[in-house]
């Protein structure tokens, strides 16, 4: 059971008694702060007094109907989650309730099971958006950037060690795989800094040919070499009085590794084709995915260049070593990917964020996010399902508990028709819905229905 204090609190509105003693009793067992009200005005007079995180109302009451209280309740408070109760036959009002802001519907007369599924759903996306919101909060005022989110001990570790390395002048190697963060990482240390308001240059060392990488760092004088038709200032210069951040290091050429050695030693430096010593004041940050140790070893980076650039090292967890961050991370790019693309999602069902948190994620965060912007994309419900999400995520999962010493033929029926299962209970039964989802026609559902003895 949760503290008294992180329970969230449910308002339950209907005019019949039996159904508000029931409700309460179900959901009071599940852990949820419980009252109820026997119309529209008394639960607005309740709600006045009381934020409530969910409001489960009736649609059709006297005085004051389940659509006016509804708007009521996103005028006062719009984060509320309100959800509509219906008869069947009133299901259009209700999804013309979900169009003026109400969370889901439940048909009545409702199945236990049923209301404490969707109330469990909408509370999971409540306290994701809550754990979204603070961990904003938290950085915002701790490093003024957002989107280096996570509730695992691995990014509280890295947040905090970012808070006392960005007042200093140390030069910091970042270390982890692509996709990671690692340039974001930067970012904050620099915006954390006393060099805030000075310029902050990145350049990947890995994306510029070693011809022209000197050139890119140091600059150059009129005539320097074919091309050189003006002086032309260098990044690091560029980068005087703020933070240079070169990316992918490991990627740097020996030449070019013994001049960043010797600028590092004073500072000063000279641009190609010139003879005047010029000084800067820089503070460098490094990063690469890739392991600097075994690349001394191999001759390919210089020993001294590495403890130079490596007084404050901060390694950064592939996201399959920190798990427990996805679903944080899933809501902050669903929020933002729904606000970018003007579409209303308002969560993901279980099963799809299960799948997401079996696969390995070789891309990392980079990856994590592009994919929950393909599935905004490509969504067609309010929440990501299972079928939004790319193939290879779905092979990438497969359920241990189907298909286990049978043939193949059984085990592909068997997945089907758990499939099946699953979108008839999200879609509360509504066969034409879960065709749709499927994308097979009705006739076909029917068919499979009645292949595999299903029956509701």
């Amino acid at each position: 059971m949760e503290k008294e204090s992180q329970r969230l609190s449910i308002l339950i509105v209907d005019d019949e008694e039996d159904i508000l003693n029931i409700l309460k009793l179900i959901l009071t067992k599940e852990g949820y702060q419980v009252d109820t009200a026997l119309d529209g005005k008394q639960a607005l007079q309740l709600f006045r007094k009381k934020s409530y995180d969910i409001v489960l109302t009736d649609l059709r009451m006297p005085e004051m109907d389940g659509m006016e209280l509804l708007e009521r309740i996103k005028e006062i408070r719009p984060e509320t989650e309100v959800l509509i109760m219906t008869a069947y036959a009133s299901v259009d009002s209700a999804v013309l309730a979900m169009k003026k802001g109400a969370a889901d519907y439940i048909v009545k007369p409702f199945l236990n099971e049923d209301v404490k599924m969707r109330i469990a759903r909408v509370a999971e996306h409540i306290k994701l958006k809550r754990d979204v919101e603070v961990l904003k909060q938290q950085i915002s005022q701790k490093f003024e950037a957002l989107h280096f989110l996570g509730n695992s001990p691995q990014v509280q570790q890295i947040l905090s060690l970012i808070e006392q390395v960005a007042p200093t002048k140390s030069n910091v190697l970042i270390l982890g795989e692509s996709g990671t963060g690692k340039s974001l990482v930067a970012e904050l240390i620099h915006k954390n800094s006393p060099r805030r308001d000075g310029p902050f240059i990145s350049i990947n060392c890995a994306a510029i040919p070693e011809t022209l990488l000197e050139a890119e760092l140091f600059g150059y004088k009129k005539g320097a070499f074919t091309g050189a038709v003006a002086d032309k200032k260098g990044l690091i210069e560029l980068a005087n009085g703020g933070t240079l951040f070169l990316d992918e290091i490991g990627d740097l050429p020996l030449g070019l590794q013994a001049k960043l050695l010797k600028f590092l030693e004073t500072y000063e430096f000279i641009p190609l084709g010139d003879v005047q010593k010029k000084k800067v004041d820089i503070r460098l940050i490094s990063a690469t995915n890739k392991n600097l140790e075994e690349l001394i070893e191999e001759g390919k980076f210089r020993e001294d260049l590495y403890y130079r650039l490596s007084v404050i090292e901060i390694k950064i967890p592939p996201l399959r070593e920190r798990k427990e961050d996805i679903p944080v991370l899933v809501y902050y790019f669903l929020e933002q990917a729904s606000k970018q693309h003007n579409k209303k999602i308002k969560g993901i069902t279980n099963e799809a964020l299960s799948y997401l948190l079996n696969y390995d994620w070789p891309g990392n965060v980079r990856e994590l996010r592009n994919v929950i912007e393909r599935a905004v994309i490509l969504a067609r419900d309010e929440y990501i399902l299972p079928h939004d999400l790319p193939e290879k995520i779905i092979k990438s999962s497969p359920s241990p508990e189907i298909g286990f010493g049978k043939s193949l033929k059984e085990a592909i029926e068997e997945y089907e028709k758990t499939i099946i299962l699953n979108t008839l209970k999200f879609c509360n039964y509504d066969k034409e819905r879960a065709a749709k989802i499927l994308d097979i026609d009705l006739a076909t559902l029917y068919r499979k229905l009645k292949k595999f003895g299903i029956n509701h």
